[in-house]
């Protein structure tokens, strides 16, 4: 991975945006030390310096340290680039969501309604009563695996 100034790298990820079709990953964190080891006694006054990774996982990757005082000048051109390539992002479908979630209201619905053992025992209607009979039992069933 090789490192890069702040301005080349918003360069060099706007470019990836616009190459790859993939995915992107950007990872962002706190950078606490040179290669040394630190001391876990320093104070709250302590600044740190940023480390922000780019990769398409393969064979691109590059990296950029930001120094507190530059921080928040590169944050506005860093999301201005991020809400810039974002756009081309595919939305939710959300059709499909509403129609599964109806679905499951209709399957909840269906089962607290009380299905009505009316009709003959014997002769014209026995069979619808026999699936009717066969249904409240499923649904008997259902509702105590569901704990009502």
């Amino acid at each position: 991975m090789r490192t890069v100034d702040n301005e080349t790298f918003l360069a060099e990820l706007s470019a990836l945006f616009k190459q790859n079709k993939g995915t992107v990953w950007l990872t962002h964190k706190r950078l606490t030390h040179d290669g040394a080891d630190i001391a876990m006694t320093e104070g709250p006054t302590s600044t740190y310096d940023c480390l922000l990774r780019a990769s398409n996982g393969d064979d691109v990757k590059f990296s950029t340290r930001i120094k507190p005082e530059e921080l928040l000048k590169f944050h506005a051109i860093y999301g201005a680039l991020l809400k810039s390539s974002m756009t081309s992002l595919r939305k939710r479908d959300k059709k499909r969501e509403k129609q599964r979630a109806e679905q499951v209201v209709l399957r909840k619905q269906k089962l607290t309604q009380p299905i009505v053992l009316e009709g003959p025992k014997r002769g014209n209607g026995r069979r619808k009563r026999q699936r009717r009979l066969k249904a409240a039992l499923k649904q008997a069933a259902s509702l105590k695996k569901i704990g009502q």
